[in-house]
């Protein structure tokens, strides 16, 4: 019997839960267990762990794109299993920069078949009026994802060895495939433009705005998530080892208060409007970063309230701004409306890893404060960035 209703956006969540177990395994585990014992520099590292997001940005375009022609559930099955082989190869053959960055990039080229094809599964499949709280739910669920990858990746690393990390999470995006299979066929419509034609959503310019704030979202997102490990391991040994809580721990916290962060800002969104919404969390959040780079050497637990302060900022505008794209795609283009989201997303997510690990060795380095204050000025710069999209796309709306 094929899912509906409740039943398929449950699966596909937690699908996408076990897809996302790979998700940050570089960034969680390279502060302790990558770049001392390859040498690693800050932007080396930052390079590393945004080949995954650049791989992902490389794919997406076409393996989203296909989604107007063919069943999504068709890639996301191939993008599950691409992720995964590729993260366990990761763990079997990685001994250094180059190798790293390719097999990583690989993995990312695998979600690129993965996150947005499962979203367009779940689209496709929902009723009329389900559409703007599921697709809240399914990118929620990333953020459960995201914590639980951090929690697995420096537990198991810490147990077992850095290896066996890749190779265990690597077995989470069996779960999506497992759910594929009871999903009912779905017909595309006949698409009205060509395969890789993206002028229908470039004359968007309603999603257009979305997509360019979530460009602006997604490099504040993915700076914090490459550098957050290595901030509080900065923190702990800037303590003598004791900082209110370990680096896994509050990773993890972060990463958790996101899911419940980005549900609640898309119901403020609908209440009060998104464009209002996205804008007032988006400024909030470049202040409270401002605020943990000038604190850097403060006492812990006031960098840990604003950190998880800023764990609540930063992803409250995630569904919001996901379900205004795609409540502003035009029908016929929505698989490759939500390709240009997830390029321009991905592509500045691999940015936001790099970018902030060069500002962090032009401030003095990750063992310095100046290096973390750069960091954080960084993606604070970045996320204003999002209500001047905003604005744009709404002015020329007219």
């Amino acid at each position: 019997m094929a899912l509906s209703g409740k039943s398929l956006v449950l699966a596909l969540c937690l699908g996408q839960i076990g897809n996302l177990l790979p998700h940050v395994v570089v960034p969680a585990v390279m502060a302790q267990h990558l770049m001392p014992p390859w040498g690693l520099s800050a932007s080396e590292a930052g390079l590393m762990a945004g080949a995954y997001a650049f791989g992902y940005m490389l794919a997406v375009p076409l393996l989203t794109t296909l989604t107007d022609r063919i069943d999504a559930r068709l890639i996301l099955i191939v993008g599950s299993a691409v992720s995964g082989l590729a993260t366990i190869a990761f763990g079997l053959f990685a001994d250094g920069l180059l190798s790293a960055a390719l097999i990583w990039g690989l993995a990312g080229i695998g979600f690129a078949g993965a996150y947005m094809p499962g979203l367009r599964a779940l689209t496709d499949r929902l009723g009329p009026g389900d559409s703007s709280r599921s697709v809240t739910m399914y990118t929620a669920t990333f953020s459960l994802g995201v914590g639980l990858s951090f929690l697995a990746s420096q537990l198991i690393a810490d147990r077992l060895g850095w290896r066996y990390a890749f190779f265990l999470t690597g077995l989470g995006p069996l779960a999506m495939i497992a759910a594929c299979l009871g999903l009912a066929p779905v017909k595309p419509a006949p698409a009205q433009a060509g395969l890789l034609n993206f002028m229908p959503v470039l004359r968007n310019r309603a999603a257009m705005g979305y997509i360019l704030g979530y460009g602006a979202h997604c490099f504040e997102l993915y700076g914090l998530r490459t550098w957050m490990v290595a901030f509080w391991a900065f923190v702990v040994a800037r303590n003598g080892g004791s900082a209110v809580l370990e680096p896994v721990v509050v990773s993890f916290i972060v990463a958790i208060l996101a899911m419940p962060s980005s549900i609640l800002g898309n119901e403020a969104a609908l209440r009060w409007g998104r464009h209002r919404a996205i804008t007032l969390v988006m400024l909030v959040s470049g202040l409270v970063g401002v605020l943990i780079g000038a604190a850097a050497e403060a006492q812990p637990a006031l960098l840990l309230a604003l950190l998880l302060i800023y764990a609540v900022t930063v992803p409250a505008d995630s569904g919001a701004l996901t379900s205004g794209m795609s409540a502003s795609a035009d029908p016929a283009v929505r698989g490759a409306t939500f390709a240009m989201h997830s390029t321009v997303g991905f592509g500045l997510s691999a940015l936001g890893g790099w970018g902030v690990g060069v500002a962090i060795d032009a401030g003095g380095g990750p063992a310095s404060a100046s290096g973390w204050l750069a960091g954080f000025l960084v993606m604070a710069a970045a996320v204003l960035i999002g209500p001047l999209a905003l604005w744009w796309s709404r002015r020329d709306a007219g």
